[in-house]
Formats: C-alpha cells, sequence, structure tokens
C-alpha cells in the first residue's frame, strides 16, 4: 500500500518526511493504549454464511505498537513468530505469539545510504519450499531471498528477479508461490523515490516468476497490489489500490505464468475516500476453504469464493495486510502502527 499518502491525508500522526525509528518498540503493548483502541473494533456480519468463520465478538487485539507502516506479515510456525515489514524503517521486526517484539533484520529493502524514497523497506515476506525467506524489496527494486537461514538473519540477498525484458522492476509489493514454485508477484511504484523517479517501465506488471527462473508479464493494472491464489491453484486474485478503480480481480490460471477470463471480483471504489484516506484494496489471503480475507476501505473484509461480501472488520485504522495461523483459528494484521490478532472460528 502507499503508506505516505494515507498517513498524511488520514492520520496525520507521522511527519511526511523520511523515515525515523519507530517511538516503542516495547516487549509488548501498552494496556491502556489497548483498550483505548479496542473501542474502535468490530465484526459487521453482512451474510450469514461469515458466522461459520468469524464470531460477531470474535476478540480482536493489539499485539504490539509503535510502529510506522507495517506490512508484509509471515507466521513461523517453527518458533512460533511472526515476521513483518516497516517499510519507512527499512526494517523487519519479531514478535512472539504474546507480543514481544525485536529487530529481526536491518536494511531489508535497501541497502544504499542516505534518503531513497518514503518506502525503502521490504514489503511482502514469503518462505519458498527450502524455507527460505524471500523478500518483496522495495528500495532494490526487485525479489531476493536471504542468503542465510531463519534463525541466524543477516541483510545478505541473491537477487532472484530484479528486471523484465532489461529495464528495472518498480518495486516489487506483494507474492505468492504455488504447489510447484512459482513465484505471482505485483509490482506498483510505491517504492520508487519522489515523483517517481528513475521509473523504467511504463506499466505497473503481475509477474510470474517460473521455477525455471523465467520472468512472465501475465498481465497490468494501474496499482497491483495484493496477490494470492486459490487453494487448488486454479484461481489467482489480484488487489488494485487505485482510488478511482478500486477493485479486486479474479484470473482463471491457465499454467504456470498464464493465466485469462479476468473478472470482476469485487469493487469498493464509490466506499474511498477522497485521497484513500480510510484505507485501499491492499494485501489478501486465501482460507483453506477458499474464503478471500482482503483488506480494504475500513479495515479487512472476508469475501465467498464467489466474490459475495460476507463480513468486515472494522479496526478503525488503514490496514494493510494479513497472515493466518497454520491452523487458520487466528489472523495477524499489519494495521498502520499496530499488529493486530484476530480470532476466527
Amino acid at each position: 500500500m502507499k503508506y505516505l499518502l494515507y498517513t498524511c491525508l488520514f492520520w496525520g500522526l507521522v511527519s511526511c518526511a523520511a523515515p525515523q525509528e519507530s517511538s516503542t518498540q516495547s516487549d509488548e503493548a501498552n494496556p491502556s493504549q489497548t483498550d483505548l483502541k479496542a473501542d474502535r473494533f468490530s465484526v459487521e456480519i453482512m451474510d450469514k454464511a461469515a458466522l461459520e468463520i468469524i464470531d460477531s465478538a470474535a476478540s480482536i487485539q493489539v499485539m504490539a505498537s509503535g510502529f510506522i507502516w507495517t506490512e508484509g506479515p509471515l507466521w513461523i510456525e517453527e518458533g512460533q513468530y511472526l515476521l513483518f515489514s516497516d517499510i519507512p524503517q527499512n526494517k523487519i521486526f519479531k514478535m512472539s505469539a504474546k507480543g514481544d517484539t525485536s529487530t529481526y533484520l536491518l536494511h531489508s529493502g535497501f541497502a544504499g545510504e542516505g534518503f531513497y524514497s518514503n518506502e525503502p523497506g521490504s514489503n511482502a515476506l514469503l518462505l519458498n519450499d527450502q524455507d527460505e525467506l524471500v523478500l518483496m524489496q522495495h528500495g532494490e527494486r526487485r525479489v531476493a531471498k536471504m542468503k542465510t537461514g531463519l534463525d541466524a538473519p543477516k541483510a545478505s540477498f541473491g537477487s532472484l528477479a530484479d528486471n523484465y525484458q532489461g529495464q528495472r522492476l518498480n518495486s516489487p509489493n506483494d507474492g505468492v508461490f504455488d504447489a510447484a514454485g512459482n513465484l505471482y508477484f505485483t509490482d506498483p511504484p510505491y517504492g520508487l523515490p519522489p515523483e517517481y523517479a528513475g521509473k523504467e517501465l511504463s506499466f505497473q506488471g503481475i509477474y510470474c516468476l517460473k521455477n525455471t527462473g523465467e520472468l512472465v508479464l501475465m498481465d497490468s493494472l494501474s496499482r497491483p497490489n495484493g496477490i494470492d491464489l486459490s487453494p487448488d491453484g486454479r484461481k489467482l486474485y489480484v488487489a488494485n489500490s487505485d482510488e478511482k478503480h478500486a477493485v479486486w480481480y479474479q484470473y482463471d490460471v491457465v499454467e504456470a505464468g498464464k493465466v485469462n477470463n479476468k473478472k470482476l471480483f469485487y469493487e469498493v471504489t464509490d466506499l474511498i475516500q477522497s485521497g484513500g484516506g480510510n484505507g485501499l484494496p491492499d494485501g489478501l489471503e486465501v482460507s483453506r476453504e477458499g474464503f478471500v480475507f482482503a483488506t480494504g476501505p475500513g479495515g479487512l473484509w472476508i469475501f465467498s469464493p464467489e466474490g459475495k461480501a460476507l463480513a468486515r472488520i472494522h479496526t478503525g485504522q488503514l490496514t494493510s495486510n494479513i497472515a493466518f495461523t497454520p491452523d487458520q483459528k487466528q489472523i495477524y494484521l499489519t494495521a498502520h502502527q499496530d499488529i493486530l490478532r484476530v480470532d476466527l472460528k
């Protein structure tokens, strides 16, 4: 998601300047702050089918606070912790199931010195089939793999994809692996310097990095963002974070790197405040049953596989992305300065 514009218009909490250290990185969220924020939370049931997924009185907790713009959550089952990016700080943080937080990796998306952009850090964090950390790096404009293991993080990376037909990528944003290890990812311009200086591609692509190493352009959107596959790998969902065309699309996956039958999955353009101040379609995850959990205006939306809105989790703050625990009984949300945890059925 485009952090800077939304923050300046909607929150007025963070100076629109170069990234700074987060104001609080304590081991646990402040209880009084948690109680205050809890007043904003609610679950709106839009269709009774949602009651199979979430209770209208579901617990929504602030697990950690004090960051700048959180993104890319990834639950690590072996170790029972969450990794997430703070894009303006160019860091990855680690949080235990109790909410204890610590810096996991510095220079997660940009290795240079000085100011590069308002969003230089890593965005989405993924695990490949060898449990190696794969990062969407804004500042380096590439999809990268950390060379060290999860237990010994270092800012040492190998590039998996950094250009399309000789032109540098914009700023890879979100991605998903299929069962065969092909990587689908989006490439909007949000991590580029002001006025998109240095942009080489004339479009914002949706790509597949095939397990052979070939990079295939499948489609382009005005602002492609969150991306995920259906449980059987036959459907691809992509969010478009454009306030003039705020939608989610669904594609049929014909084979690795080839999609067709593009159709509108759901549209929320008429709900978007000027400047996207209440949030735009951003990160998304698809559950084992095929339900689509997608961040958007107001918080988190839950859709049926057919594209019917079932429920909304109102967070009262800009909400960027989501991660399931393996049993899918809980989800973690990156919500502006916070990490939230929501109980599911």
